[in-house]
């Protein structure tokens, strides 16, 4: 009966590398846009990997200055991108203790971190800011989403790296289903463009080390890809029960969430694992109510890794086929880690509404381990009723979520 339940997405909100809010990052999706850059910083001279993806504005610009003086990066980007959302959704009237958030990170507030520690060792304890806490807590963009809207159904951060927006739409499914909210605000968000996660990164030989050609670094799927590029950014939806918000006079939604499968393959921190993304697909296929031969669109999780495309690539194949055709956007968003699974569930949502896919930038030549239709160089039309969205995290973090048109 549960299961009944049709949950809408009825307001979107995004900040990314490729656009300022939602409408211009979909818009610029589909052309393909390129939202990695060298990094121009001081800092970043003396990387060995020195790009990034980085938002286009600042959104500390679009909130009063006392309010962003005591929130942490990722947390402005929740407000904005929040506050986006909820007014594409109306602005729904619904009772606090049935309004839920759900925003989900893989680091939290790094650089308020590392931040106020250079003040400590720098300028001594005095100068450390009093908003230093509530600026580095995982959970401190789902408490001032919270706050902001006045959400007493629960204000949750799930921490499952690069899985932890699509495990937040995925909670917040469960959420609505079980009867304990009629409204979640869900997504994710991450800002940790700094030297240490940069440098970390590159020491596990994870990230592309394309300096000299930026624009061509992410190329997911094709044979020269040599690692991820590090990006920010959020990604916000409100989510609603669909007689909610039908009852508010919301007569058609972005798109429906149908299902979500999470696993985990308790098998290595860092390597990914073929049977837990299968596992996941096949779960969200079950809950979703939905066959592999329904889904005509997959959004890939595909980071441009050597080893990580190749795997999940296999893992679609194996749960999925070889039929729907499939792009990944971190070519042109570069990696988001805890704000990607959110991004890319929207993506194939809004392939869905409007009947394109975005293409993969710089898939230049198709790995020979891919077998999949991967759209490449140009948007792809066509209709397709079904969508899965794939994100996969350290730690063995494995989220599917199937997606259906409005």
């Amino acid at each position: 009966m549960q299961k009944a339940i049709d949950v809408w997405a009825t307001g979107l909100g995004a900040m990314t590398p490729i656009g300022a809010d939602m409408a211009t990052t979909w818009a610029a999706m589909l052309s393909g846009n390129n939202g990695i850059q060298a990094l121009k910083e001081s800092w970043a001279e003396s990387l060995p990997v020195r790009l990034a993806a980085q938002l286009p504005v600042n959104p500390a610009d679009a909130m009063k200055r006392t309010e962003a003086r005591r929130l942490d990066r990722s947390e402005q980007m929740a407000l904005v991108t929040a506050r986006e959302a909820w007014a594409d959704a109306g602005s729904p009237e619904v009772d606090g203790e049935r309004l839920a958030v759900v925003l989900g990170t893989g680091i939290g507030g790094v650089t308020s971190l590392l931040g106020q520690n250079h003040v400590l060792e720098t300028s001594g304890p005095r100068r450390v800011s009093p908003h230093t806490v509530p600026m580095l807590m995982a959970n401190g963009p789902a408490a001032w989403v919270s706050m902001e809207l006045g959400a007493l159904a629960g204000a949750h951060a799930p921490v499952s790296a690069c899985a932890s927006g699509a495990e937040a739409l995925a909670l917040g499914l469960d959420l609505i289903r079980a009867g304990r909210a009629d409204v979640v605000v869900a997504g994710g968000v991450e800002a940790s463009v700094h030297a240490l996660p940069l440098t970390a990164f590159a020491q596990m030989t994870a990230l592309s080390k394309r300096n000299d050609d930026p624009e061509r670094a992410c190329r997911p799927f094709d044979v020269g890809r040599d690692g991820f590029v590090l990006g920010e950014g959020a990604t916000v939806v409100v989510l609603e029960r669909a007689d909610h918000a039908r009852a508010r006079g919301v007569a058609t939604p972005h798109g429906v969430l149908l299902g979500a499968g999470v696993t985990s393959s308790a098998s290595h921190i860092t390597a990914s694992d073929v049977p837990g993304q299968v596992r996941a697909m096949r779960m969200s296929l079950r809950d979703a109510g939905v066959t592999a031969a329904d889904v005509g669109h997959v959004h890939a999780h595909a980071t441009s890794t050597p080893q990580g495309d190749v795997a999940e690539a296999q893992a679609v194949a194996e749960a999925i086929g070889t039929h729907p055709v499939v792009t990944a956007t971190k070519s042109m968003t570069g990696h988001l880690l805890g704000a990607s699974g959110a991004l890319g569930a929207v993506a194939a949502m809004l392939a869905l509404r409007d009947g394109t896919v975005p293409p993969t930038r710089n898939l230049d030549e198709l790995d020979p381990g891919v077998p999949l239709d991967v759209a490449a160089g140009r948007a792809r039309t066509g209709t397709w009723d079904t969508a899965l969205a794939n994100s996969f995290g350290f730690g063995g973090h494995n989220v599917s979520l199937i997606l259906g048109r409005p």
